[in-house]
């Protein structure tokens, strides 16, 4: 059976202090606050409303990270150097192992959806799984992209702004 469904307000929701670990802090005093909306059943997936004030402090990835800002910016340095901006309704996805060096000017608020990736060999498996049991159900348990209408797989890299 299915957990209940998680409906969030992730702009209004109330946060608890989260701090940034002090040695990645690079510059002034950013005060980090999270909350944890919603996990998946297996644990590899989450969640999570943030934010912080200004600052500028590295970050390391060690889950994959999407992140849609809600309020307020932040500047990205990537790993090469790039500067990105990220403003309301912007995201980004961060693959786990990466970093980048986060610049807040006054506060921002995002959405985050972390998810502990697995090696291949079981990803292809659990494909494999979920694909049988959509067969001998008639149900989808694990729908690919491909499956679902209107979404298109053609070119389905993020396209850079």
């Amino acid at each position: 059976m299915s957990g209940p469904v998680v409906f969030a307000v992730p702009a209004a929701i109330e946060l608890v202090p989260d701090p940034i670990r002090p040695h990645w802090i690079l510059e002034g005093t950013p005060q980090a606050r999270s909350r944890r909306l919603a996990q998946s059943a297996d644990g590899t997936a989450m969640v999570m409303a943030w934010s912080c004030t200004a600052g500028r402090f590295n970050w390391y990835y060690t889950v994959d990270e999407t992140v849609h800002v809600i309020s307020g910016e932040v500047f990205v340095t990537d790993e090469k150097g790039d500067v990105r901006r990220l403003g309301p309704g912007d995201m980004a996805f961060f693959p786990a192992g990466s970093r980048s060096i986060w610049h807040v000017p006054n506060e921002v608020r995002k959405l985050a959806v972390c998810h502990h990736g697995m090696p291949r060999p079981f990803g292809i498996v659990l494909r494999a799984w979920n694909k049988a049991c959509d067969i001998v159900s008639r149900f989808s348990i694990g729908r690919s992209r491909r499956s679902r209408p209107g979404i298109s797989t053609k070119g389905s890299r993020l396209a850079s702004t």
